[in-house]
């Protein structure tokens, strides 16, 4: 584990590997919410847990370099299910990569629980982890310019779905009609970092 003072009240702690970044991160947000821990905001990346608002970050870093990764706690309970259309335009081109007919990127899809592990890029875009690393597939060559709003996506080890449209280079396997982001919900963010989903599939448009 390595800690970095960012400006006078935030901390950037790096970790080994996402596994261990959701870990910390759980960690963190169970202190905060005990009251052990008084901190604003508590982000975490693919690696990395940034920690803004802290009164006294030096003296948290000094702690936190002399800890070690605590377990990932145990899941929670509630699962999010989003239903997708297996109908992408890379569809195709992801069965090939994985070696298996195009339903079998469906079912395989489908029969995993995913988490997610942090959020970015877009408001309400989640970074689901989940697949075996034999199933990561390689971001697009040539990115598209517009993605449609709902896009179920994969890159790398991530499943992600596009909340609204933008350019993106993700290979696109399905599509979902759940809203990720609607400013009028509360929280305005469907997935929010450790959520667990499932895709259920439903009939091709």
């Amino acid at each position: 584990m390595r800690t970095l003072l960012v400006g006078d009240d935030a901390l950037l702690v790096e970790v080994a590997s996402g596994e261990e970044a959701q870990a910390l991160h759980a960690e963190l947000v169970r202190r905060r919410a005990e009251g052990s821990l008084p901190v604003r905001e508590i982000v975490p990346a693919a690696r990395t847990v940034l920690l803004d608002g802290l009164d006294d970050p030096a003296r948290l870093a000094s702690e936190l370099s002399a800890a070690e990764v605590p377990p990932a706690p145990p899941r929670a309970r509630d699962v999010i299910e989003l239903p997708v259309r297996y109908d992408g335009p890379d569809l195709a081109d992801v069965a090939a990569l994985w070696g298996v007919a195009e339903q079998e990127v469906a079912r395989i899809h489908a029969a995993t629980e995913f988490t997610v592990a942090f959020c970015g890029f877009a408001p309400g875009f989640g970074y689901l982890t989940g697949l075996p690393t034999r199933y990561d597939v390689p971001r697009r060559a040539t990115p598209r310019t517009a993605v449609p709003a709902g896009s179920v996506g994969l890159a790398g080890p991530y499943t992600g779905v596009y909340p609204r449209s933008s350019p993106g280079g993700w290979q696109l396997i399905g599509t979902t009609d759940a809203v990720l982001w609607d400013h009028t919900r509360v929280p305005a963010a469907l997935l929010s970092p450790g959520t667990r989903v499932r895709f259920v599939p439903v009939g091709r448009s």
